[in-house]
């Protein structure tokens, strides 16, 4: 029986897959801003407590073509699911060890399974999307990742620096749980075109599942808006004890609430005007939040930074994400997709790595950080213009047909 991709928007299997893919970020990112210290506290030196984002980084990146190759011949229940039980196992064991070689080879492990969760979740989004519908549909998926992302980091914080580690890991794990179950409810449509397909390893290719070149172009610009974002990520909570700032969270908690606000109405925009005027003014709002950052003195300016933030950047992850899925088929959007997140993990991890070297090699301050880091958002800006100049003569709805 053949599984029709629905008509409208909302049904119960989106609401599901948003939620769970929403529970399963917050478990996985209350741990990005926590792992590095805690591997101080076991005795890892500076270059060790690097390896932690690096690792991980690395493990996701290989495990996304693999996955992608899979999802092009397979159905996206049990995938969804073995990424899912896999992320619950191996947060769990960072608690069992404080060996520093075996808490790093499990890092490099969650991003194996990371690659494979995100990729397959995202994959099985853009399935229940209706087509005319995608920059909308993707926008409301990407909330589950933004606000993840943006939620998770102050609550994870929040546990570690008040609670013992373990009480971290069994909040992590619990979120996990929720994602999971929410995932078996779940009711996932595969694509006909991948029904008919066979899983042959031998047609296996790395870097062939690696890139999906039709989509290249928006892959790169989507890794230096993250790059800017892997500042924030690594350096506020730093920046607010150098500047005995209060209540870092405030940035975190207006982020996410714009982001909320705006993406419904940058999501409908795309659909009908396409990814570059969205991208070009939101890349605008990201750069003045990431210099509002970095002038801060109090807590309010953390507030208007996170304002800007939440338009910009919380509108342009869903954006990149979409643009990304348009310019390929169905059959390989998982290829596409694992580019996708690819690009993020990227982003981050090298903004984390270079601002890092950057800053004890000249000794510069978080501030100066932070403004180094919103360049990215206008290069953002840039690459996005000349693309638009290039096909603003083709209208939105024919050229991502």
């Amino acid at each position: 029986m053949m599984e029709q991709q629905p008509e409208k928007l909302w049904n119960r299997s989106f609401i599901l897959l948003i939620l769970a893919n929403w529970f399963t970020f917050m478990s996985f990112q209350m741990l990005i801003p926590t792992l590095p210290p805690y591997m101080e506290d076991i005795g890892g030196s500076k270059t060790q407590v690097g390896l932690v984002t690096t690792l991980f980084s690395i493990g996701a990146i290989l495990s996304r073509p693999f996955i992608g190759h899979i999802l092009q011949s397979q159905a996206r229940k049990v995938l969804v699911l073995v990424g899912s039980i896999s992320l619950l196992i191996i947060t769990s064991l960072y608690s069992v060890t404080t060996i520093i070689v075996v808490f790093l080879l499990f890092r490099f492990i969650h991003g194996l399974a990371w690659g494979w969760s995100t990729t397959t979740n995202g994959t099985a989004a853009v399935d229940l999307v209706p087509k005319k519908k995608i920059g909308e549909g993707m926008g409301y998926f990407g909330l589950s990742v933004t606000i993840g992302m943006i939620i998770a980091p102050s609550l994870g914080i929040f546990l570690f620096q008040n609670y013992d580690f373990n009480i971290l890991i069994i909040a992590s794990v619990s979120l996990g749980l929720i994602a999971l179950t929410l995932f078996s409810f779940t009711k996932f449509i595969t694509p006909e075109e991948v029904h008919k397909k066979t899983f042959d390893m031998k047609s296996f290719s790395f870097f062939g599942s690696l890139i999906e070149k039709p989509s290249w172009y928006p892959a790169l610009v989507s890794f230096f808006n993250t790059f800017g974002y892997g500042a924030i990520v690594t350096f506020i909570v730093i920046y607010g004890e150098e500047k005995n700032i209060d209540h870092i969270y405030l940035f975190y908690l207006f982020n996410a609430t714009f982001a909320t606000i705006a993406r419904p109405i940058t999501g409908r925009f795309f659909d009908r005007r396409g990814p570059w005027l969205v991208i070009m003014i939101c890349s605008i709002f990201a750069f003045a939040g990431m210099w509002t950052i970095a002038v801060a003195e109090n807590f309010i300016y953390l507030i208007i930074a996170g304002i800007l933030f939440g338009i910009g950047f919380g509108s342009m992850m869903p954006a990149f994400q979409a643009w990304i899925i348009s310019k390929t088929t169905q059959e390989r959007s998982g290829i596409a997709n694992g580019m996708y997140y690819s690009s993020i993990d990227l982003g981050i991890g090298l903004s984390a790595l270079l601002l890092g070297v950057i800053s004890n090699q000249l000794g510069l301050e978080t501030a100066s950080l932070f403004k180094i880091s919103s360049a990215s958002f206008l290069l953002v800006l840039l690459l996005t213009y000349f693309d638009y100049r290039k096909n603003k003569h083709i209208p939105w709805v024919e050229a991502s047909e």
